[in-house]
């Protein structure tokens, strides 16, 4: 699962978006209001994290206009201010949930957890075929055998998962999984999927991860271990 986390505080973003990684969430991050406002409306997330004091523009008013736009994304809103009042301006913005510095790690997963289980559109569980992956526990299986997959390839996978059936170039899986700065040239992405070959597919008839020449990967089931022609 993708998520947009909008904080200036450096160590604070660094310490967050390294601890969701490691629990298999792909993060993007922005320090500044103005930006965190273009990366939501621009890309698609499955939650929002935002601080309250940012520069350029404040979290509330970045949520304010977020849901004028109709963006529904689920927001968590972080702040520093331990009011009532805050955290009443904070939910009328249109916050969908509020959590007031210094918090513990595992409380902002189980509210992450939590919108993303009421959220109109969400998913408990992603398939194909004979593979099944559980976004709740992090857990991916294939028929009864239980897949343990790295950070990356986790998310790798979710994201197939995500666009089944549809061909997704090299540069759509970086731009996804590790963010618009990473290098466009490397061959980061042939080696995670050839890793992710090696586990959902290797012992498996049905082969799920094909490529097509000249485009990139495409999930989809096929009896055969053959390539797709572009």
């Amino acid at each position: 699962m993708r998520v947009l986390l909008v904080e200036d505080e450096q160590n604070v973003a660094s310490f967050l978006k390294k601890g969701l990684e490691e629990e298999f969430y792909t993060v993007d991050v922005a320090e500044a209001g103005g930006d965190g406002l273009a990366m939501a409306t621009s890309k698609e997330y499955d939650c929002i994290i935002l601080d309250v004091m940012l520069p350029e523009m404040s979290g509330i008013e970045i949520c304010k206009k977020l849901r004028s736009a109709n963006v529904k994304t689920p927001i968590l809103m972080l702040t520093a201010l331990d009011s009532i009042g805050s955290k009443v301006e904070g939910l009328e913005s249109g916050a969908d949930d509020y959590l007031t510095k210094p918090f513990a790690f595992s409380e902002l997963l189980a509210r992450i957890r939590a919108l993303l289980r009421r959220a109109p559109d969400s998913l408990s569980e992603l398939t194909l075929n004979d593979l099944r992956m559980d976004l709740l526990s992090r857990r991916v299986f294939r028929g009864d055998q239980e897949i343990v997959l790295t950070q990356k390839g986790f998310a790798i996978l979710e994201y197939f998962l995500r666009n089944k059936g549809r061909v997704l170039s090299r540069t759509q899986i970086i731009e996804n999984i590790w963010g618009y700065n990473f290098d466009p040239n490397t061959n980061v992405v042939d080696v995670h999927i050839k890793f992710l070959r090696e586990k959902i597919d290797k012992d498996f008839k049905t082969k799920l991860i094909h490529t097509v020449r000249g485009s990139g990967y495409v999930l989809k089931a096929e009896d055969d271990n053959q390539d797709l022609q572009a």
